[in-house]
């Protein structure tokens, strides 16, 4: 009697006994998979999707180019001797205010129409317009590393997206109330550590969620709404020119993303099966079934991580597994991704520091700045539509590496043209839109080709990373333009060819699936 219960406890407990039917055996897939065969790999749910992660990045053009306009030198004149003459008390030639006495001149519209007039930034304290820009891209960098940490653990994808978009209205608002330099430092940096984790949480949140084939082309979407961004806000600090009023104006974008579009957002679908909230993950991707007009997903189909697929025990679709993390540690221990990582980080160091360093330059081409920085945004969206056409056609690799050389040698063009006339200028400003131009290629490109060098549980920590080597590149970008002349050309247009060099080194990821652990990258690559 005891053996035969032995022997049916034995059977009970056998799975794969063949006395159980097939169907009883969960299928499992990969997410990618699961996208293609029952979900839709871009579909409506998808496009509202990413439009709504995208909103976020317009935010955070909007933050990062204000002070383009906020920072900016006004024009001055000179006093009359006495009310009602019209001898002015210092030389209307002169080209400077620093050799003049201060109460022969005077700032048109005010003291109140820029921080520097404000504060007083001009002549030997005029370096700290630049300082003020590199400590905002500090912050950028520390909360790139910060906000992608918290995006990759228990905070995940929405809720830090909702965090930095929070912090980002609340001091976007307060920067217009600072009462000093240091005040307006402060909040400066305050809101590029929250800006800084924006673009790559919305980056990834948006795409995620996307099948293989369209990744690239959606990849590409947010960059456009970057572009956007700078674009709005060269529009409001053309009508609304006092700094203080600019700052609350630009914040009000953000207050309408938080309080009326973010409750849309969803959690990543990949961010809950890593967690192994296997549940949820499946109930994301029956609304993305649904919305997409697609059947039900049968009930024999369960999600699974790449690295578990081809394991010889089934998972139940309710299943809570314990989670599967990773860390920055994690991508530095595997060779595979620790060479991947360190290329990854220089080239978005280059790139960085050519496009930022080519915005910032704006204010040393002679040119009308409103004019000249909306420019810039327009000759960005070209890029973007251009990079995504041949993405999926010539692969991440060439593009990337013909991007940078394109922007390389036409920012070395701008460096050997002299200003000396108006006609020069505009020659200059076109080596310069140029630039911008091959560069902003690259920048979309760098996104998309990064997130696919990184599986999903340390996705966001090595992104983040590589992000800070963005703010690193944009914090020395404005020490560069400070030197002024075709000194910033130069030097952007050896970052350039140097980048380009450098991505040589990477391997192509056209065609690839998404890997969700370092087991199922690690395996993949071994085949």
């Amino acid at each position: 009697m005891s053996s035969e219960l032995s022997s049916n406890s034995q059977l009970d407990g056998n799975l794969w006994s063949p006395l159980l039917s097939p169907e009883a055996i969960p299928e499992k897939v990969t997410m990618d998979e699961m996208l293609e065969k029952y979900c839709g790999e871009f579909g409506l749910w998808q496009l509202r999707h990413l439009v709504l992660s995208s909103l976020a990045w317009l935010l955070q053009g909007i933050h990062t180019s204000v002070m383009i306009f906020a920072d900016r030198e006004p024009a001055w004149h000179c006093l009359m001797s006495h009310a009602g003459y019209t001898t002015p008390r210092c030389p209307t030639t002169a080209g400077s205010m620093c050799d003049l006495e201060p109460s022969s001149w005077e700032w048109l519209g005010g003291k109140g129409s820029s921080t520097m007039s404000e504060f007083g930034l001009i002549c030997g304290d005029k370096f700290k317009v630049g300082l003020v820009q590199s400590i905002f891209f500090a912050g950028c960098m520390i909360g790139a590393g910060v906000f992608g940490h918290l995006s990759d653990s228990k905070l995940g994808r929405k809720g830090s997206l909702a965090m930095v978009c929070i912090l980002n209205t609340i001091f976007g608002i307060l920067t217009a109330f600072s009462s000093d330099y240091s005040t307006y430092v402060m909040f400066r940096f305050l809101t590029g550590l929250s800006a800084g984790g924006t673009g790559i949480i919305a980056f990834v949140l948006g795409t995620e969620p996307v099948g293989q084939s369209w990744r690239g082309v959606a990849g590409m979407s947010p960059f456009y709404f970057y572009s956007t961004g700078i674009a709005v806000v060269s529009a409001i600090g053309y009508f609304i020119q006092p700094w203080r009023s600019l700052y609350i104006a630009s914040s009000i974008p953000s207050v309408i993303f938080v309080t009326f579009l973010l409750p849309f957002l969803h959690e990543s679908p990949r961010w809950y099966l890593v967690r192994g909230k296997v549940d949820e993950a499946m109930k994301i991707m029956q609304k993305i079934a649904v919305s997409n007009g697609k059947p039900n997903i049968p009930d024999g189909i369960v999600l699974a991580l790449d690295s578990e697929v081809n394991e010889d025990v089934p998972n139940s679709q309710s299943d809570t597994k314990e989670a599967v993390k990773g860390t920055i540690l994690d991508v530095l221990r595997s060779p595979i991704t620790r060479i991947r990582f360190f290329l990854g980080v220089a080239v978005n160091f280059f790139s960085s520091a050519v496009y930022y360093g080519l915005s910032l330059n704006a204010v040393n081409l002679g040119t009308n700045l409103y004019l000249n920085v909306a420019l810039n945004a327009v000759a960005e969206m070209p890029a973007y539509l251009l990079s995504a056409f041949v993405l999926d056609r010539l692969g991440r690799k060439p593009v990337a590496i013909g991007t940078m050389w394109f922007s390389g040698v036409f920012c070395l063009a701008g460096s050997l043209v002299k200003s000396t006339n108006e006609a020069w200028k505009v020659v200059r400003m076109v080596c310069g839109l140029l630039g911008i131009f091959g560069i902003a290629g690259t920048f979309s490109i760098l996104y998309v080709y990064l997130m696919e060098l990184f599986p999903t549980i340390v996705r966001n920590a090595a992104l983040g990373c590589a992000t800070q080597a963005v703010q690193l590149g944009a914090i020395s970008a404005p020490i560069v333009v400070v030197l002024g002349g075709g000194v910033p050309f130069a030097v952007f247009g050896a970052c350039g060819i140097a980048g380009g060099f450098l991505v040589t080194y990477l391997p192509e990821t056209l065609n690839k699936p998404l890997y969700d652990t370092m087991d199922g990258l690690q395996e993949a690559e071994a085949k």
